[in-house]
């Protein structure tokens, strides 16, 4: 059973102002809006320079990094931690895209740990909302090679080998490390990825700074990391169900499913050596656990719910939706 000094954590958001962001995100969150340009907020985040910091309750003012150094596998768990080390394993974050992100691809761990000595970056994307219209890039749609690749890029015709996908809400992708991809214009997102920074850009569309410069590529470094493999759909299938847990993504990075919710549900942990983190899509819910501490979620809020804590209870107030997600035993 959870020990008292040790409960459900929300963190206070880190907001990313960019030339690419909207104004959805605050509004989302309900924070009051204003005219910036917030393309991300990172929910949960250990990544250097960037930790998340406790909202509220007797741990309030500490980072995520303090709170692994306190607690160790009593947070993350003794697998994660003998995994992943002092390094927590997942960025959370949502991701609001008024323009076109750029084509990029992520290493592999071994890749990662060889160049950059980091972890590599497989991660997915829920989608919130989107516009009409609005379309996302995963995979390629015509078999291509390095030499094919890197021909393109010079050429400025690699989108045109890439998978396009018109989005709506509620539609999944998993992105492996490899899988070339990119956000279009209009997608709100959820993202649930590996602790790591590293990104290889592949194709900024041509576009220049304001001193008329463009952003760097990395075609070299791409080329090595990109998975060529064609498949015939990249869209991750799944059957909505109300008032049950229902499989999104399952690799050896993070497991992850989503929460329809009108009536309570227990979710028991007691077997698993992982944290688990509640990201709140819809609706409100309050979740108690196993020591009968409660923390209520809105839209928008995150949860990091401690891996010696054996259940937690899901109490939706009218309806709500939730990802779940935390690290499987290793695969």
């Amino acid at each position: 059973m959870a020990g008292k000094d040790l409960y459900p954590l929300t963190f206070m958001p880190l907001l990313k102002e960019v030339i690419w962001g909207g104004q959805a995100i605050r509004p989302f969150k309900g924070l009051e809006a204003d005219n910036r340009k917030i393309g991300e907020s990172w929910e949960i985040s250990h990544v250097d320079d960037n930790y998340s910091i406790v909202a509220t309750g007797s741990l309030e003012g500490k980072s995520l990094d303090e709170l692994i150094t306190l607690y160790g596998e009593r947070l993350v768990g003794r697998s994660v931690l003998d995994r992943f080390g002092r390094r927590f394993p997942l960025l959370i974050k949502f991701i609001d895209a008024r323009d076109y992100l750029s084509i990029q691809v992520h290493p592999d761990d071994e890749l990662g740990m060889k160049r950059h000595n980091s972890f590599g970056k497989t991660e997915m994307w829920y989608v919130i909302n989107a516009t009409q219209g609005a379309k996302l890039y995963s995979g390629f749609s015509l078999q291509s090679s390095p030499e094919d690749y890197v021909r393109r890029v010079a050429e400025g015709t690699i989108v045109e080998a890439l998978a396009e996908y018109e989005v709506q809400p509620g539609n999944v992708f998993f992105l492996p490390a490899g899988r070339v991809h990119a956000i279009g214009a209009g997608c709100f997102i959820a993202e649930i990825q590996q602790t790591s920074n590293i990104t290889y850009r592949i194709y900024d569309y041509d576009r220049t700074d304001a001193s008329g410069n463009k952003r760097e590529l990395h075609t070299e470094l791409a080329k090595d990391a990109i998975d060529y493999r064609l498949q015939d759909d990249y869209r991750t299938a799944y059957t909505p169900h109300v008032d049950e847990a229902v499989e999104l993504v399952s690799c050896r990075y993070f497991e992850t499913n989503l929460l329809d919710l009108n009536q309570p549900i227990v979710r028991d942990w007691a077997t698993l050596d992982s944290f688990v983190i509640y990201i709140c899509m819809e609706g409100k819910v309050t979740l108690q656990d196993a020591s009968g501490y409660e923390v209520s979620l809105h839209q928008g809020q995150s949860v990091l719910v401690p891996a010696e804590n054996e259940l937690v209870k899901l109490m939706p107030q009218g309806g709500c939706k939730l990802l779940e997600t935390y690290i499987p035993a290793d695969k």
